[in-house]
């Protein structure tokens, strides 16, 4: 026997009152997948299958621990499937004393984990120690201030008020009410020989 061959393990449920064509549905959602992955789609499909197949699943990698001692990253679902069980036949009254037939199916589930090989987990540990230095590098930038969450940093020079300060003074309009009286324009009307200065506070006939 090879090492793979040893280094595996399954689980039977028998009998389950479901089709074998609803169950094969599910099973093929985790066939090949890594025990992880697998137990993640379960958790998310909405079939009333996916419920018996995660317990049985579980009881597999509960196996290979067992047995093996291998942990459930190392582990992989190699083999699943569903064959037909026993069918149960019921009756049904129908119309003018006659009786219809119900089929009850059954069916066998078999799942089987096994170890990954060496090369896929010397993949898997690499892909994980690479999420785990980006991780901790970023938490170190945003700890430092130089990660993209870290608030800007803002520096006020005399040179920037200095410059803003005359843009704002050579954009700004004064209106002509609000100048000095020295600075605002005087009107002289001449009148019959009268000469009169306007400039809002004098006025001489």
């Amino acid at each position: 026997m090879s090492t793979e061959t040893l280094q595996s393990a399954r689980a039977m449920h028998r009998s389950y009152q479901m089709s074998a064509s609803k169950v094969r549905e599910v099973l093929d959602l985790i066939r090949g997948e890594s025990v992880v992955n697998a137990m993640a789609r379960l958790s998310l499909t909405e079939r009333g299958a996916a419920e018996v197949v995660a317990k049985l699943l579980r009881s597999a990698v509960a196996n290979a621990a067992n047995l093996y001692g291998l942990p459930p990253e190392e582990l992989y679902v190699s083999e699943t499937f569903a064959n037909e069980g026993a069918t149960l036949k019921r009756f049904r009254p129908r119309a003018r004393g006659r009786a219809g037939r119900i089929r009850k199916r059954t069916s066998h589930i078999v799942i089987e984990v096994q170890r990954l090989s060496e090369d896929e987990l010397r993949r898997l540990r690499e892909k994980s120690r690479d999420n785990a230095s980006g991780r901790r590098a970023s938490r170190v930038r945003s700890s430092r201030g130089e990660g993209p969450s870290a608030s800007p940093k803002v520096k006020v020079t005399q040179e920037n008020e200095v410059e803003s300060s005359a843009s704002v003074s050579e954009s700004v309009e004064i209106p002509e009410d609000m100048l000095a009286p020295e600075h605002q324009e005087v009107e002289v009307k001449e009148s019959n020989g009268v000469e009169t200065v306007i400039d809002g506070e004098e006025e001489k006939n």
